[in-house]
């Protein structure tokens, strides 16, 4: 299957603080974002709100339009966002270099019993309602050097 390619853009940043993720989180996501956070003991599965416990040692957020990283770096935040479009208000971003092409594809989710994720792995919805993953429209979109066709990234959007 052949799909073609379109332009991409990738940004980071490191030593984000606590706030300024905050203030970043709120930027990026629209009513039709999804979560993902990653604790030191279990994960919070993928959520269409913000989890309100927080103090997580990675996250994503994610919507049609871009994905952003974050990554606990000693006291801060490593900052990582893919984007479909060219981003103009990240102060303090870097562009990262290359001749970045996006592709997306369908995504299949694993089964949400296996023992992959001990403490389980849920799907949540509005008011963190259980919600069937099939329900969700969540795609990949693989970010690849157009130099070296080479696969870097592959981020969650949604479709």
């Amino acid at each position: 299957m052949s799909q073609e390619l379109t332009p991409g853009y990738i940004y980071h940043k490191q030593l984000v603080s606590s706030d300024e993720l905050n203030t970043l989180i709120t930027q990026i996501a629209n009513s039709e974002s999804y979560y993902f956070l990653r604790y030191s003991h279990a994960v919070s599965g993928i959520c269409q709100e913000l989890p309100s416990e927080r103090g997580e040692v990675e996250g994503q957020v994610f919507n049609s339009i871009r994905e952003m990283r974050w990554k606990k770096y000693r006291s801060s935040y490593e900052v990582l966002i893919l984007s479909r479009q060219r981003e103009f208000n990240l102060e303090g971003f870097e562009k990262l270099t290359g001749n970045w092409a996006i592709c997306d594809r369908d995504a299949y989710w694993h089964n949400p019993e296996e023992t992959k994720f001990p403490k389980g792995f849920t799907f949540k919805g509005k008011n963190n309602q259980s919600i069937k993953p099939e329900e969700m429209k969540i795609k990949q979109r693989y970010f690849q050097d157009s130099d070296t066709a080479t696969i870097h990234f592959v981020a969650l959007t949604v479709n």
